[in-house]
């Protein structure tokens, strides 16, 4: 598999390096990497658990002279408000909520939220707006992977039922098929560096808890679940091509 990526970046260069164009005059064919961010407002199951989180990640893609665009994309899924704190850990605790550690004293423990999601994209762009016919409305769909558990941090592990494995069994987590779209305002700037896209998102995604048992609920949980995400996304571009010269000498 590293060769394979190894042979896929090794062309993905090549082409941008070969491409010489003029932004400003036509629509172009380009490669590209990007960066981006997402805040996300939760809805559906996963909104039981968890309340608003970040997404970061990046990505390449691929725009055609016809303003297709076809690409790859990793977010990585973080927040810090975990909902029904008291309940997770319900089996191991005393009755006013706390856990006792080793030491017979209490112990300290985190919730927070983590996960990722990766996705192909296939989008268009319809040009409007713009200081060249690279800029417009961007409507883009991406078929991917999600995954969200509860990460469960006790420092210093003073706690024997969240050391190793165990603590797996309170994390519930989750991951399945997922479906985005997003709609949003597509700029590639007649410089390079001024590249950047922003819009609305929302993400659909088909999860079940892939632990064997749940140990907070005492059972296995086979149910499947409905995960949403509405979020405002930004990213920042950098195209790939090798810009024409501006005049030619004899």
């Amino acid at each position: 598999m590293r060769k394979i990526y190894l042979v896929i970046l090794i062309l993905f260069f090549y082409v941008s390096a070969e491409s010489q164009v003029s932004v400003k005059d036509s629509s172009i064919f380009t490669t590209m990497i990007y960066a981006t961010y997402g805040y996300q407002i939760p809805g559906g199951d996963v909104a039981k658990r968890f309340g608003a989180n970040s997404a970061v990640g990046g990505g390449f893609q691929i725009k055609t002279k016809k303003n297709w665009l076809f690409g790859a994309e990793y977010n990585y899924l973080f927040g810090e408000k975990v909902k029904d704190e008291l309940g997770i850990l319900s089996g191991i605790s005393t009755s006013d909520g706390f856990l006792i550690n080793t030491d017979g004293e209490y112990a300290d423990v985190f919730f927070a939220e983590r996960g990722y999601n990766i996705s192909l994209k296939a989008g268009k762009i319809f040009p409007v707006w713009g200081p060249n016919p690279n800029c417009g409305i961007l409507l883009t769909l991406q078929p991917g992977f999600l995954q969200h558990k509860i990460k469960i941090t006790n420092p210093n592990n003073t706690v024997p039922p969240l050391r190793g494995d165990y603590k797996k069994g309170y994390d519930e987590m989750a991951n399945g098929f997922s479906a985005t779209e997003f709609l949003g305002y597509y700029f590639m700037g007649n410089k390079r560096l001024i590249s950047f896209y922003a819009g609305f998102e929302f993400t659909q995604a088909f999860t079940k808890c892939r632990r064997d048992y749940n140990f907070n609920t005492m059972s296995r949980d086979t149910e499947q679940k409905y995960d949403f995400f509405y979020s405002l996304r930004v990213g920042w571009l950098i195209p790939l091509y090798k810009r024409a010269p501006a005049g030619y000498y004899y």
